[in-house]
């Protein structure tokens, strides 16, 4: 493996003890609830000064450790990601002051192991030199490839697409300008099952994408704008058959959620969103390959769509589960393969609830709050 686990001499710092108070002040952008080779589940929170995080106590189980506190100044934005080794990976904007004002970078760090503690955060820059610029760069996106390769992405001044990724032996190359316009602030990377990237960018002039032809090469961009007006934040991309990609967002005209893959037309899917992100997962139930999908409605609860994969003009079925959602929700399959979805409500409380025995998608009639 290229990367080394934190050794015994400390090089990880030590995290904080639960009896800490720490208010939760929202969710990370990204997947939030990762689920660790050794099959638990693991939940992390935004805090004043850095991080929460809950660990799952075994695979499948309803007990949960935490709040660890896991500190880091400054940020300003949050992203987790995670590699087909199980690594999490944590991606952060900073902003700190200095005597010449405040400046702003992009930070990293990793959580090997499920309940182990997180590296050393290690700063990567920016890419623009002048200072006041630099304060202009957004918040970051990140994947990781079959290769364990990370990529990091961030719109620049310009509004343009800027990449750093990781070369080998662990060090990090430059930044890279990949070009683009006008684009928004949500971009969102995903890699295939063959390891590939492709990043997927909504903008002023339509959805802008990049894609690799080959692991470990270049991102070229792959068309001219796909006239196509997401709402800012809310795009979701879902692996649906090998190497294809199925894209859901809010419709920036309509409100509508809509389905997309390359070659066709977006298909409405219904729903009834509020203005944060899609999030969807691919699971069997009821022996047919199906898509869930999970999103913050207009009345600030949770509601979960199902469909068979690939097959949303059939009909997406919606519930509302009733549950506060303040943020983006999480779903996940747990160490059982059951669904779990996580919220965070208005107070900062953290909920679970997972997938009961039954016909189709049916949780648990009460959240467990961590």
């Amino acid at each position: 493996m290229r990367r080394r686990r934190p050794d015994s001499a400390g090089n990880a710092p030590a995290l904080a003890p639960s009896s800490t108070r720490h208010e939760v002040r929202g969710t990370p952008r990204g997947r939030w609830m990762p689920l660790g080779k050794d099959g638990r589940l693991t939940l992390y929170a935004r805090t004043d000064g850095g991080l929460l995080r809950w660990t799952q106590r075994s695979p499948g189980g309803d007990r949960w450790d935490g709040p660890d506190f896991v500190p880091v100044a400054d940020l300003t934005d949050l992203t987790v990601v995670q590699g087909s080794d199980a690594y999490v990976h944590f991606l952060g904007r900073r902003e700190r002051q200095a005597a010449d004002g405040p400046g702003v970078d992009y930070v990293h760090a990793v959580q090997f192991q499920t309940g182990r503690p997180v590296t050393a955060w290690r700063s990567l820059g920016n890419f623009h030199r002048d200072r006041e610029t630099g304060r202009q760069a957004g918040v970051p996106a990140g994947a990781v490839d079959g290769q364990g390769t990370v990529y990091v992405f961030a719109r620049n001044a310009g509004r343009g697409l800027q990449m750093r990724r990781e070369a080998k032996g662990g060090k990090w190359g430059a930044w890279q300008d990949l070009k683009g316009a006008g684009l928004g602030a949500g971009i969102v990377p995903t890699v295939t099952s063959d390891g590939l990237v492709e990043v997927f960018v909504p903008g002023d002039q339509g959805a802008q994408q990049w894609r690799q032809d080959d692991p470990d090469g270049p991102l070229h961009s792959v068309r001219t704008p796909l006239q196509f007006y997401a709402r800012e934040g809310s795009v979701a991309a879902l692996e649906t058959a090998p190497g294809r990609l199925t894209y859901y967002w809010t419709d920036a005209n309509t409100a509508g959620v809509v389905s997309y893959r390359a070659g066709g037309w977006p298909v409405p899917v219904g729903g009834y969103p509020g203005d944060g992100a899609l999030v969807a997962l691919r699971t069997p139930l009821d022996g047919y390959d199906c898509t869930v999908l999970a999103q913050r409605g207009a009345g600030g609860t949770l509601l979960l769509g199902v469909c068979t994969t690939e097959g949303e003009q059939g009909g997406v079925w919606w519930s509302d589960t009733t549950q506060e959602c303040v943020g983006d929700p999480a779903l996940a399959l747990d160490g059982h393969g059951r669904v779990v979805v996580a919220v965070s409500g208005k107070g900062g409380v953290v909920s679970v609830a997972r997938q009961e025995p039954g016909p189709g998608l049916t949780l648990a009639p009460h959240w467990h709050q961590l």
